[in-house]
């Protein structure tokens, strides 16, 4: 499993979190993030890894998000059963998939 994100999610705690899960994070680090561990030198650590293939595939799935984020009722959650808003999630999708 894969975790893609962006600079904000690059935290150490995040990354722990991530890893006792046994879920790898793609996500890239943030420049403050990488001067403070270079300042450290040694006791800063080594520099997480960012696969830049699989991080380009974020685009893809935030374009997809924001497609599915058009559509009013799944988006301003108007549906008072979980049924009925998964309903309109599976419209959204089928509608999305159908146009492109």
């Amino acid at each position: 499993m894969v975790v893609l994100a962006n600079k904000a999610y690059s935290s150490r705690g995040i990354r722990s979190q991530l890893r006792r899960r046994r879920v790898r994070a793609v996500v890239p680090q943030p420049a403050d993030q990488a001067a403070n561990r270079k300042r450290l030198g040694r006791r800063g650590g080594r520099p997480p890894t960012v696969d830049r293939e699989t991080y380009k595939q974020r685009n893809t799935v935030e374009r997809c998000i924001n497609k599915r984020k058009q559509w009013r009722g799944p988006a301003t959650r108007y549906d008072k059963t979980a049924t009925a808003h998964l309903a309109g999630l599976h419209i959204a999708a089928i509608f999305t998939w159908s146009a492109t």
